[in-house]
């Protein structure tokens, strides 16, 4: 099945925030390889489609604004968004989250983007090695660069998936 992806236009069906195309020249500009190694258009758009959930399953909440239409498949485009004091048309996928969209597509192509959780390991023992767990370690890996990319179009309020700030 060919990737649907969303052009503005609120498509009830669309699947990603950027096309093979698209994202190959994104990273092709940049030097980017490994987005080539990738054997299969058929993978790279399979990546894509994780990519676009898991930014959804990221941030739906924190988003600026509201979904232009009720019907439409995914977050973007949005009512109500403004970034460096303008307003971001109603018609557009802003290219920073399309551009995300691709960085965590080449992720998913190395792993997970959201595995099972386990808690970080601080010391193990086993006879005379000991394992401690850090009560303190994140729960799931953060892409900063990705939190870096989109946050122009973030609530103020939303700090990231972790909320709360903790001094020692």
């Amino acid at each position: 099945m060919a990737l649907i992806v969303e052009d503005g236009t609120g498509k009830s069906d669309a699947e990603s925030y950027i096309s093979v195309s698209d994202a190959s020249t994104y990273f092709g500009n940049r030097g980017v390889v490994a987005w080539d190694a990738i054997a299969t258009d058929t993978l790279r758009e399979a990546y894509l489609r994780l990519a676009t959930e898991y930014i959804t399953q990221m941030y739906r909440e924190r988003w600026q604004g509201a979904r232009y239409t009720e019907d439409q498949a995914l977050d973007w485009p949005r009512t109500g968004v403004v970034r460096d004091s303008w307003s971001v048309d109603t018609d557009e996928v802003p290219v920073e989250v399309q551009r995300a969209c691709a960085e965590l597509a080449l992720k998913q192509s190395t792993g997970q983007l959201a595995p099972d959780l386990t808690q970080g390991v601080i010391r193990q023992k086993v006879d005379v090695i000991e394992v401690e767990y850090d009560k303190a370690s994140p729960q799931y890996t953060r892409y900063r660069a990705i939190d870096a990319m989109l946050k122009p179009y973030l609530n103020a309020s939303s700090s990231g998936p972790c909320m709360g700030l903790v001094r020692v």
